[in-house]
């Protein structure tokens, strides 16, 4: 299965990505978990210590590779179709029986020396959501810049992330949005620092007619998993408490048997 994990920044969306990670993992299946967003913070919810990633560089920062795989040539020529089946066992970091793997940032329209980077990131994502077989999970920046359309027919299914209040809600939409465009199907919601049934009820109204799998309490021991340098999935049982019923949930929603 491959899920991708997007949402306004701060609403938790790396929280979820990380903590379905962790889950599938312990469970006994085979993991890669992609860090698709700028702020890279998955490492982080996934467990790893600063000591263990210090020094590893987004995909995207490594120039020589890049150069290597799209064959870069004196005036700006490359290759748009680059090998990558090879760089996520070569370059993907373990643990806890999760492969990390960080892509780094997409460089905008207009940018044309990170041309290459932008080709090699995009052939890499489409690679990984339609060839390989594993549990997939990607935390996304909320403009998914990283998808294409080609890629999207691997994506299972798209969760968005939204906390009760107005701009995280309008963000969903956003990102909904944006989804269609790249023809993505199977879209559901999860909400997250619900404090109280209106909480629910507000998250509801304001995603009224895409399913919800489930809702994370307010849970203050996210905070201190991130002051203390740890990932929430090992400080507190409730985040793995409500990882299973969201898994379970999304698993019944598209009717497969896991």
């Amino acid at each position: 299965m491959k899920i991708a994990v997007a949402g306004k920044g701060g609403v938790g969306k790396t929280t979820l990505a990380g903590g379905l990670a962790r889950f599938l993992a312990e469970k006994g299946y085979k993991v890669l978990a992609i860090d698709a967003d700028p702020d890279a913070n998955l490492a982080s919810a996934l467990g790893f210590k600063e000591e263990e990633i210090r020094g590893v560089k987004p995909l995207a920062q490594m120039k020589e590779l890049v150069k290597e795989r799209t064959e870069v040539m004196p005036g700006g020529l490359f290759n748009l179709n680059p090998k990558v089946d090879d760089i996520p066992d070569t370059f993907g970091k373990t643990k806890y029986g999760v492969k990390l793997l960080i892509l780094g940032t997409l460089q905008k329209a207009g940018t044309g020396c990170f041309c290459p980077e932008n080709a090699l990131l995009k052939t890499l994502l489409h690679h990984i959501l339609v060839k390989r077989e594993e549990f997939v999970i990607v935390d996304m920046e909320a403009g998914l810049e990283h998808l294409s359309r080609g890629s999207t027919k691997g994506v299972d299914a798209f969760l968005v992330v939204v906390e009760p209040g107005q701009r995280s809600i309008s963000t969903a939409w956003q990102i909904k949005e944006m989804a269609d465009q790249l023809g993505v199907k199977r879209i559901f919601v999860v909400g997250n620092k619900v404090v109280s049934e209106e909480d629910k009820r507000f998250i509801e109204e304001g995603m009224n007619g895409l399913p919800i799998l489930g809702y994370f309490p307010y849970l203050p021991s996210i905070q201190e998993a991130d002051k203390r340098g740890l990932s929430p999935y090992d400080l507190d049982p409730r985040v793995k408490e409500e990882i299973a019923k969201i898994f379970q949930n999304l698993v019944e929603n598209l009717n497969l048997m896991i």
